[in-house]
């Protein structure tokens, strides 16, 4: 554990780790229900605020601040009023924007949760609205998104590849650019992490992926063998594939070593489970960007992703409670030893 402590403490705030990808605002309207409608049977709500947090790849650029590294965002933000409030919100958690492009015709992307309920009671989610860019992203946009990427990947010691979009076009991750990430990453000899909510298969030749569950049975079948996805992570030419199974764990699978299954730290029943594989990846990358493992890096995202859960909203993980994580684990191990 000293090891562990010592390199998240001291080497943490030396690492820098760009962040390419879909750059989400996470709404959260919350209201108050007043009464029910006189034109529907439905309840009428009393709005009483909307906060706006990173989501996607914004969220795990503000993980990686709030663990004390240097995150540098690279991606897409609108000229709206949803994009005004997520820049602000980046910039308030000590994101580097400097590499966010800003195209006129751009709509930020934004998922608005509506949680409502009676006055000073629980408030709960009953629907989500997405507002998805619509536009495809223009040749001018994408070279500048490149070139910003070359930019920001000086001095940098991981990348980041958190890919949300459906449609390439429509979104901030294609093939060309991921292809420049992993082209930097191999140069300068840093690993470089992705997150594909749909397109895990396309990259080919990234150090590691992060999918979950849910997006690796999409692929290998709802029965999937450690075997298979072993065969997967040669099919894509990964060192290392860490799948996150929930209240599961983690299974983390290296070329040419034993499957090792991560346990679940923390409760079994999660608060609210948004944002959390932002919070993996980034621990995660920041976590080998400081010299980590596989292992260790994984079993350290273990400790942020059991935290985040328990907290309500997009959430991110400080250093003390993750140490604080870290520690209790290992004394609940020792004492079951004893």
């Amino acid at each position: 554990m000293k090891n562990i402590v010592e390199t998240v403490l001291k080497e943490f705030p030396k690492r820098k780790v760009v962040i390419l990808g879909d750059l989400v605002a996470d709404q959260f309207l919350r209201g108050t229900i007043a009464r029910v409608s006189r034109e529907a049977p439905v309840f009428i709500l009393s709005h009483d605020d909307t906060e706006t947090l990173g989501g996607g790849a914004a969220n795990a650029a503000v993980n990686v601040a709030s663990l004390g590294g240097n995150a540098v965002a690279v991606g897409l933000i609108g000229k709206d009023q949803n994009g005004d409030a997520l820049l602000k919100e980046l910039q308030k958690s000590k994101v580097n924007c400097d590499f966010v492009v800003r195209p006129e015709n751009f709509q930020t992307i934004t998922k608005v949760r509506v949680l409502a309920g009676h006055h000073y009671a629980l408030r709960q989610q009953v629907i989500r609205i997405d507002y998805e860019n619509k536009t495809v992203v223009d040749t001018e946009t994408r070279q500048t998104l490149q070139q910003n990427l070359v930019s920001a990947c000086e001095n940098a010691d991981a990348i980041i590849i958190s890919d949300y979009s459906f449609n390439p076009d429509l979104g901030v991750v294609n093939d060309e650019i991921a292809q420049l990430a992993i082209k930097i990453a191999n140069e300068k000899k840093i690993p470089v992490v992705l997150d594909s909510r749909f397109r895990l298969q396309n990259y080919h030749g990234v150090t590691s992926a992060t999918p979950n569950q849910d997006e690796v049975e999409q692929i290998l079948g709802k029965n999937f063998t450690e075997s298979d996805c072993l065969k997967l992570v040669e099919k894509l030419g990964l060192q290392s594939l860490l799948v996150t199974r929930g209240n599961k764990g983690m299974l983390l699978i290296e070329k040419d070593k034993v499957p090792l299954i991560i346990e679940a730290v923390g409760s079994k029943e999660p608060v609210d489970v948004t944002g959390a594989g932002d919070t993996v990846i980034a621990t995660y990358a920041l976590s080998l960007a400081s010299g980590m493992s596989f292992a260790e890096s994984a079993a350290i995202a273990n400790h942020s992703g059991g935290i985040v859960v328990m907290k309500k909203r997009t959430a991110t993980v400080s250093v003390e409670e993750l140490l604080e994580s870290i520690r209790k684990h290992t004394e609940n191990e020792a004492e079951a030893k004893a």
